[in-house]
């Protein structure tokens, strides 16, 4: 069973998120994906819209609850200190993973060599990037390493939905329905989250 693994902070997951994953394993020919909340996110150090680790778990798990193709790993969240991408990928290595393909945004590429360990990461981690709207790269600009995982590129649907967008809709009083599944809408409502403080 071939898996692709999709780590972020989830703050909260979305359909595009859920949508452009389950197009990308499709067109990677993935059986299934993992959504890897991140406990403590290091690039988003003292975030103070960052919802707690457990309501972002339990929101993934809401979110793709009915679906066969999804489920959610986290392990992130019992391990200590900040979220490293290359600890987890050295963990799933560590049980037996020969190969672990990881999902990032294309417009990650830009930040890849500020990572922990980039130079690891990309010697251990398969990549595979899904194009997001309006985020073209400057591929010139990266190190020959990072410009060789333009071939690994894969379109995804064209979709304007962020979490800074629904956490500012939130944090206005305007609904979010419709751009994230409903058992997350109704588990923001239940526990109050990204209220405008």
């Amino acid at each position: 069973m071939r898996q692709l693994w999709f780590g972020g902070s989830f703050n909260p997951v979305h359909f595009g998120h859920l949508i452009c994953a389950r197009a990308v394993a499709e067109a990677g020919g993935f059986d299934r994906v993992a959504l890897v909340p991140s406990a403590q996110p290091p690039h988003k150090k003292g975030d103070t819209s960052l919802a707690a680790p457990e309501h972002r778990l339990t929101m993934c798990q809401a979110a793709t609850r009915d679906d066969d193709l999804f489920h959610v790993d986290a392990r992130e969240l019992a391990r200590p200190g900040p979220s490293y991408t290359i600890d987890t990928v050295r963990q799933l290595r560590a049980e037996g993973q020969a190969e672990v393909h990881w999902l990032i945004g294309a417009d990650m590429a830009q930040s890849l060599p500020t990572w922990h360990e980039p130079s690891s990461l990309l010697a251990e981690v398969r990549f595979v990037l899904m194009a997001r709207p309006g985020w073209p790269i400057d591929w010139k600009s990266l190190p020959p390493a990072v410009q060789k995982l333009q071939n690994n590129v894969v379109p995804a649907p064209q979709l304007d939905i962020s979490s800074t967008r629904l956490r500012d809709r939130l944090a206005k009083g305007l609904s979010i329905r419709y751009l994230t599944p409903d058992a997350v809408v109704d588990y923001i409502q239940q526990h109050k989250l990204y209220l405008k403080r």
